[in-house]
């Protein structure tokens, strides 16, 4: 691959960032130079696709959300996303916490009690401000914020977590073309896909952006009235918690991210807490039962509803809307999800991307939306519906009013939101300048402030050119041309699978030792006994690795290498690692390792001796790895007549792949050097 760094100090990769920086600056240019100019053109352009493609945007997100659930429930289902001996690197309530952070807390603060309210006084469909109307409004929610938004973020992250952590491609959104196009996603191709990718993600970054500051802007007017509500101030609250968020995402993905992520879900469950006790505890448990099930009764027809027989603008301003928001997010959530998701089954992915998120956005809608319906349907507050009609972002606060504590929960929110913001903005750069670095895990610090800097300054533009409208406008646009990426990246995964299948079939291990034992049965059977009931030492495993097992892969490479098969044998003294490579040119190569693992000493071992103060705890395995991960068993004590056995076992099953995958992919070979580099202790018992 040729080497298009900007500097030597960086990892930027030239096509993909001269564009993305190229297409932004002009568009920040030309919006400060005539922002009502760029305004009517956002207004414009906002109606032409709402009209033309809104059918799209729909069946797209359909086809994503049967996706992603045909696919964790098919037999792909227990395939890791990395290799087979993978474990996941956080605990789920960290995992949990910084997906739900970085997905759309903000989205939940902002719309929890407005979006309700605003469909209770003007539904789609029906009469306003009635039973049915509260019913509509909350079904719309649920609809809004749902599956559906978490199918598009699954997808993108499940595509790139497989593609990156199962077969080695880099963790950027070409890599989903792979299994399509092959080598090409290193050139212009792969390059224009990771543009659109950051392109949408910087503009549903802006989004986000925007409509927090908005609302803290709201909730700082609401706590002290000496501060305005005005763009002024809002472009003041960018600069301030961009120079925090700048802070975090120089700290990293670890001490940034997971804290600050893990801090938002504390406060945001203590807020959800307080709302229901003090709040109509009751109605909201029999409503947000009841909501559930009427919106799985008809997420099938809301899913394809587009008022195609009463056209207006609520479906663009709404429904379109936010899943324009979703899609133009999902290369930002969906590549900081692959990042942390490691090691998790594809089935644990979605199970734990859709239905976790999904659960506790209908307990948060039916907390803060159903105690605002029945504060106005039951207690007369009807001044809210006008309040949030003449400014969304104040809905919440306003909310509290009728509410105990209402200074301190309020100020309680406007911290949560400036978390959520800082937690936002530092994900998202960091995920933009992974993919302006084509998937580069490892970035200098300058590339991050860089990126983080330049979302502040892209969301102050647009809310200059006209504020939510032309936020809106750029979500939609930019997320038209991913949507196409995205469905051609669910075929690419869906031919990896079915590659993948065909390697279940041809690799599936086995034990041969009895198959390929000679001699005598007798000392055969107890070969086996002593090689269970043995608890081996270090030293011992080690010295079978580099003896036995080694010796074993060089008679065999002579063999193979005499009848014109390129092959190598490698010793890993540091890591006591003995492998044989069969190199196959265009193809996947084959690869054997014998590792060292090392296990706690199972109590069974010697009952009749103490263990109390004894130094050796441990004990330790030669088990079998191959390009897919660890293969669980242990051939400690078998001979070079076993050993080739085992090896030529895998190595017939890998040329069946071959023959029944005559198209199957040519994977980058970077699985095996990460494998080398994790350390022999990646996995212990």
């Amino acid at each position: 691959m040729t080497d298009n760094r900007l500097l030597k100090n960086s990892t930027i990769l030239v096509p993909v960032f001269a564009p993305a920086v190229i297409v932004t600056l002009l568009l920040v240019i030309g919006t400060i130079s005539n922002p009502t100019l760029a305004g009517e053109a956002f207004s414009a352009t906002l109606g032409y696709i709402t009209k033309t493609f809104g059918w799209f945007y729909m069946l797209a997100v359909a086809i994503f959300l049967v996706f992603i659930v045909l696919v964790a429930f098919s037999k792909w289902g227990h395939i890791k996303l990395g290799p087979d001996h993978s474990e996941p690197q956080y605990s789920f309530p960290a995992w949990f916490a910084m997906l739900f952070s970085a997905g759309y807390g903000i989205a939940l603060l902002f719309f929890g009690v407005a979006e309700p309210v605003l469909h209770y006084a003007a539904p789609p469909a029906g009469a306003a401000e009635t039973v049915d109307a509260a019913k509509q409004a909350m079904q719309i929610a649920f609809f809004h914020w749902g599956f559906h938004i978490w199918a598009i973020y699954g997808l993108v992250g499940l595509v790139l977590a497989y593609f990156a952590f199962r077969h080695g491609l880099p963790l950027s959104m070409r890599s989903a073309l792979y299994p399509l196009i092959g080598d090409r996603i290193y050139g212009p191709i792969g390059h224009t896909v990771d543009v659109f990718a950051i392109l949408g993600t910087l503009f549903g970054i802006a989004t986000t952006l925007g409509l927090s500051v908005s609302q803290i802007n709201a909730g700082l007017n609401y706590l002290w009235p000496s501060i305005p509500v005005g763009t002024t101030v809002q472009i003041i609250a960018i600069a301030a918690i961009t120079a925090l968020a700048l802070i975090s995402v120089l700290a990293g993905l670890d001490k940034g991210v997971k804290n600050l992520s893990i801090v938002n879900m504390v406060l945001a469950v203590a807020l959800m807490l307080f709302v229901f006790i003090v709040g109509p505890s009751i109605f909201i448990l029999e409503t947000f039962l009841q909501n559930t099930g009427s919106y799985l009764n008809n997420i099938v027809e809301r899913t394809f509803n587009l008022q195609a027989y009463t056209r207006s603008d609520w479906i663009g301003n709404w429904t379109l809307f936010i899943f324009g928001w979703t899609i133009a997010w999902a290369p930002f959530v969906g590549l900081f999800i692959a990042k942390i998701s490691r090691g998790r089954t594809i089935r644990q992915f979605v199970v734990g991307v859709m239905l976790v998120p999904t659960i506790f956005t209908f307990l948060w809608f039916s907390i803060f939306g159903d105690t605002a319906l029945h504060l106005i349907m039951n207690e007369g507050y009807t001044a809210l519906i006008t309040e949030v009609q003449s400014d969304t972002a104040i809905a919440l606060f306003k909310l509290y009013e009728r509410l105990p504590l209402t200074s301190i929960v309020s100020f309680i929110t406007v911290i949560l939101i400036i978390t959520f913001f800082v937690t936002s903005s530092d994900s998202g750069s960091l995920v933009i300048d992974s993919l302006a670095s084509g998937g580069s895990m490892a970035t200098p610090a300058w590339q991050r402030a860089f990126w983080c800097i330049l979302e502040g300054v892209v969301a102050s533009v647009l809310l200059v050119a006209g504020g939510l409208g032309a936020l809106q406008t750029m979500t939609i646009a930019s997320a038209l041309p991913f949507a196409i990426i995205m469905l051609i990246a669910a075929i690419g995964m869906w031919r990896a699978l079915i590659i993948e299948g065909h390697r279940d079939q041809s690799l599936l291990h086995h034990m041969q030792a009895s198959r390929h034992s000679t001699g005598n049965p007798t000392t055969t059977w107890k070969k086996r006994l002593t090689g269970i009931i043995n608890f081996p030492d270090r030293a011992s495993v080690e010295r079978f690795i580099s003896g036995t097992a080694l010796e074993a892969m060089q008679g065999l490479k002579q063999s193979l290498t005499e009848q014109g098969w390129p092959t190598e044998v490698q010793y890993d003294s540091d890591h006591s690692r003995a492998y044989i490579e069969v190199i196959k040119t265009d193809q996947l190569d084959f690869i054997y390792e014998v590792r060292l693992r090392e296990y706690a000493r199972p109590s069974f071992a010697f009952p009749e001796m103490s263990r109390s103060g004894s130094s050796e705890e441990h004990y330790y395995r030669a088990e079998v790895f191959l390009r897919r991960g660890g293969q669980t068993y242990d051939v400690y004590g078998y001979d070079q007549q076993e050993i080739i056995g085992d090896i030529l076992d895998h190595f017939e099953k890998y040329l069946h792949f071959l023959h029944i995958s005559p198209g199957q992919l040519p994977w980058n070979m970077t699985e095996h050097d990460e494998m080398l580099q994790e350390g022999s202790g990646e996995a212990k018992a």
